[in-house]
């Protein structure tokens, strides 16, 4: 009895240990919706990043939810956070024609809210991993 008990312990031992591996080895195969996209160890490879400041109606509204949401359809990493003078920041950085398309998908998303936009770009060592409100 002890035994059976046993070798059922050892084989989901076994079966929880594989879908560990498995799931370790699918950290960079993700399906392209998910914010948290990551294809390459970016600690070691330069990405094009941008810094898009938002001005306007742009805090209280549900802002940085949508660009969340917004993330989540591109394969890029970052945040999104409100600054104490109104505005809105976002970090994000990726492919140089994703990132700039993400940032044009909030204009277009929240047009009604912003006012005006600052955008610089930089290629540099990538900083984030996934993609959070801060």
């Amino acid at each position: 009895m002890e035994s059976e008990a046993g070798e059922r312990n050892e084989k989901s031992g076994a079966a929880r240990s594989l879908l560990r591996e498995f799931c370790g080895l699918n950290q960079f195969i993700r399906p392209r919706y998910n914010a948290s996209f990551n294809p390459l160890p970016y600690s070691m490879a330069e990405v094009h990043h941008e810094t898009a400041f938002f001005f306007g109606h742009v805090q209280g509204v549900g802002f940085r939810y949508s660009v969340l949401q917004v993330a989540r359809e591109f394969e890029v990493s970052g945040f999104v956070s409100n600054l104490p003078d109104g505005r809105v920041h976002l970090e994000t950085e990726g492919e140089a024609g994703e990132v700039r398309a993400f940032i044009t998908a909030v204009e277009e998303r929240m047009h009604g809210y912003i006012r005006k936009t600052e955008r610089s770009e930089q290629r540099r060592n990538a900083l984030f991993e996934g993609f959070e409100i801060r």
